[in-house]
């Protein structure tokens, strides 16, 4: 705790204000210092199970008593967010922290953050610890080359067989990168739905952050095979990067575009204007455009 309070320890931490604590996905490690200061700090940690959270605690050498942890889960946030507000306008701090990872992120805290800014009551966050930033950091997009340079974020999809197919066909659609969360007792389901995607890549996340993480990339129609190839994959949390989808200059007016753009402007700035106007991807287009000029050359 001493290196904790030594980075951390000099910066204002007003009383009265809810904390928003992001905790380790798998490796305990990776705690950042203002988060374990803060922990030290507070008067009351909300958390999503007190026992687990209280483990957590432990063995970072936090001590807190039993009244001063508050279970804020899925089942009762609404409510335990009033005991959450009375406690902060006595002045105290209050952390909350999940699981793992970044509290509300497809996991409980939205609800208590909402309410305690219904209040006008500070909220301030604690980054750290993502499965979704992290599994988008192995994944090897190239952002610029999405269109919007974006990625969607879309959780857990439903137990239902109709729903989630439904889902994926809309997914399939969809241009941008796609991230998506699955328990070990789904993942087989989820893979074989997905295998209506052929050949659209997909990042698998499995056990991030654990000792028996494994990261690897294969083709939608795959993942079911790959699944299946150890006995183990099945096991643990998955985060899964649905890449976007490979788009081609031949397959409509984009070519014909980048072709007039070039007369006029420099190649990097034709492949640009021709990615924003069509929603190809920059490599592509640099690629076609390559092509182009070297065609010209020759000709």
């Amino acid at each position: 705790m001493r290196a904790a309070f030594e980075a951390a320890g000099a910066q204002h931490y007003p009383p009265g204000a809810l904390y928003v604590v992001a905790t380790p996905i798998g490796n305990l490690a990776d705690i950042t210092l203002r988060a374990l200061h803060v922990l030290n700090l507070a008067e009351t940690i909300a958390c999503e199970d007190t026992r687990h959270t209280q483990a957590l605690l432990r063995a970072y050498g936090i001590d807190k008593s039993a009244a001063q942890l508050l279970a804020v889960h899925q089942h009762n946030e609404a409510q335990a967010a009033q005991t959450v507000i009375e406690r902060l306008r006595q002045g105290q701090r209050v952390a909350y922290a999940s699981d793992a990872g970044t509290p509300a992120i497809s996991d409980p805290g939205a609800r208590l953050v909402a309410a305690v800014r219904t209040e006008s009551l500070p909220v301030i966050p604690l980054p750290g610890a993502s499965s979704v930033t992290a599994a988008l950091s192995v994944a090897g997009l190239a952002m610029d080359d999405a269109p919007q340079g974006a990625f969607v974020f879309v959780g857990f999809l439903s137990s239902k067989a109709t729903e989630r197919a439904t889902a994926i066909a809309a997914l399939g659609r969809e241009a941008r990168a796609v991230v998506m969360l699955e328990a070990p007792h789904r993942i087989e389901a989820l893979a074989a739905a997905l295998a209506t995607l052929g050949t659209r890549r997909i990042t698998i996340g499995r056990e991030l952050t654990k000792q028996f993480e494994e990261i690897a990339s294969v083709e939608a129609r795959t993942f079911a095979d790959w699944l299946r190839a150890e006995p183990n994959r099945c096991r643990g949390e998955f985060v899964l990067v649905l890449h976007p989808a490979a788009v081609t200059v031949e397959a409509g007016n984009e070519l014909r575009i980048l072709k007039l753009l070039l007369v006029e402007l420099p190649l990097k700035t034709a492949v640009k204007l021709t990615a924003e106007i069509t929603g190809a991807a920059r490599n592509t287009l640099y690629d076609a455009a390559l092509a182009l000029k070297k065609d010209g050359a020759s000709s």
